[in-house]
C-alpha cells in the first residue's frame, strides 16, 4: 500500500537489519479487517498518520526466520514464529499502536521478505500436530481469548452463582466471534451465532453452535428515511430477530452478546441483551460510532466491554492453550489465496464472497 494508491505491488527497501531485529520470510498471512480498514483509509489514513509514503500491511501470520540480528539470542535460522501485532505497548503490555497498521516504521507480511523486532515473534510449538494453515489463524483466537475472559468476568460480577447452562451467549461477526463462542460453550453456556449462508450454518452446527440465519431479518440497520418502505421492513426484521433470541434464551434475553460488527446491528444488540447482560466488543467491522440511552443501560445494569488485541505477556499462555486443548480450526476451515491473488482476496473479502471465517494468503513456499 502506498500514498495515493489502494493496493500496489512494488519494491520496498527494508533497510539494514537492526541488532534486535530478525529478517524473515513470511509464509502464511491472515487477512484481517484491519487490512480492509487501511485500504479504505478509514477510520484513519495510515500512510498520513505514520507520515510514510509507503506501508507494508499484514500483521498476523506465520514466518520463517532467515537471519537473527546480532543481539537476538532466542531465535535461530529456520525457526517458525507467529507475529504478535504489537507496534507500541502501554506500561501494562496492551497495544496502543498496531504493528503494520498505525505504528510508524513497522513492516508487515505482505512482502516476500520482512524484518521484524524479535520481541514480537512468538515461536510455534515444536512437533505440533497442527498445520501451518491452522496456526496462521491464531490472531482470531488470541483476540477471542482475551475478550472472552473480560466479558465472562464482568458477567460474573453481577451473576456470581447461576449455572451458565441457563444463559445464552450470542455472537455477531466472524472468526473471532466463532472462537469466542467455543470458549463460552466450554464454560457451559448455550451458544448461538448470526450467519448468512448455508455453508456457514453447516459449519456452526458441526461445532455445536446454534446458527441464527440473518437472512430471515435482513433489515436490522437503522431505517433509511429516504426509503418509505424501509421502516416497516426494519420493524419486521427486529421482531423476527428478537423472537429468535427469546426462543433461545427462554425469554430472558442474551447474557452476553459478542458484537464485532458495530453500528448496523447495535440497536438490535441492545434490545436482545438481557438484564445484567454484557456487550463484548473487540472489533468494528462496519461502523464505530454508536449511541445509547444512558438511563436505560443503567436501569438494565448492562456492562459494555471493549478490548483490543490482547496482552503481549499472555501470548505464550494462549498459544499453549491452543496447542493443548486443540482450540484451533480444522484445516479445511481455512481458504488460502496465492500472493499474486491478494487483490482478489481483498475484493472477495470486501464483497462478502469468502465463505471461510479464516481467509489466508501464502507469500512464500511452506
Amino acid at each position: 500500500m502506498s500514498d495515493g494508491f489502494a493496493l500496489r505491488r512494488e519494491p520496498f527497501d527494508l533497510g539494514a537489519l537492526g541488532d534486535e531485529e530478525v529478517l524473515v520470510e513470511p509464509l502464511l498471512g491472515s487477512w484481517e479487517a484491519n487490512i480492509d480498514h487501511a485500504l479504505a483509509r478509514s477510520p484513519i489514513d495510515v500512510c498520513s498518520s505514520r507520515r510514510e509514503k509507503k506501508v507494508v500491511l499484514g500483521n498476523l501470520g506465520v514466518v520463517r526466520v532467515l537471519e537473527p540480528g546480532r543481539a537476538v539470542t532466542t531465535l535461530r535460522e529456520g525457526d517458525l514464529c507467529l507475529l504478535m501485532p504489537f507496534g507500541k505497548c502501554d506500561r501494562y503490555g496492551y497495544a496502543e499502536l498496531a504493528y503494520a497498521y498505525d505504528a510508524p516504521g513497522t513492516i508487515g507480511l505482505l512482502a516476500k521478505r520482512s524484518k521484524i523486532p524479535a520481541r514480537v515473534l512468538l515461536p510455534m510449538p515444536e512437533d505440533t500436530p497442527y498445520s501451518l494453515r491452522q496456526w496462521a489463524t491464531y490472531g482470531r483466537y488470541f483476540t477471542a481469548w482475551d475478550n472472552w475472559r473480560k466479558a465472562f468476568g464482568c458477567w460474573r460480577t453481577q451473576i456470581p452463582d447461576d449455572d451458565p447452562a441457563d444463559h445464552l451467549v450470542f455472537g455477531w461477526g466472524g472468526g473471532v466471534s466463532f472462537a469466542e463462542l467455543l470458549l463460552a460453550k466450554e464454560a457451559g453456556f448455550k451458544v448461538a451465532m448470526a450467519v448468512g449462508s448455508d455453508a456457514r450454518i453447516e459449519f456452526l452446527r458441526k461445532h455445536g453452535i446454534e446458527p441464527v440465519d440473518r437472512r430471515t431479518f435482513p433489515d436490522l440497520a437503522v431505517p433509511d428515511k429516504r426509503d418509505p418502505g424501509f421502516p416497516a421492513r426494519h420493524r419486521a426484521s427486529m421482531r423476527e430477530f428478537l423472537t429468535r433470541i427469546g426462543e433461545l434464551s427462554g425469554g430472558a434475553g442474551a447474557a452476553i452478546i459478542v458484537d464485532n460488527i458495530g453500528a448496523p446491528v447495535f440497536a438490535a444488540t441492545l434490545k436482545a441483551l438481557g438484564r445484567q447482560g454484557v456487550i463484548a466488543t473487540c472489533g468494528w467491522k462496519a461502523g464505530m460510532r454508536m449511541t445509547t440511552l444512558r438511563g436505560a443501560e443503567c436501569i438494565s445494569r448492562h456492562i459494555h466491554v471493549h478490548t483490543h488485541v490482547w496482552n503481549l505477556g499472555d501470548s505464550p499462555r494462549i498459544r499453549d492453550l491452543q496447542e493443548g486443548a486443540g482450540w484451533i480450526p480444522p484445516e479445511d476451515a481455512t481458504v488460502v489465496y496465492d500472493f499474486d491473488d491478494v487483490p482478489n482476496l481483498y475484493a472477495d473479502y470486501a464483497a462478502g464472497r469468502v465463505e471461510s471465517y479464516f481467509p489466508l494468503y501464502q507469500v512464500n513456499p511452506l
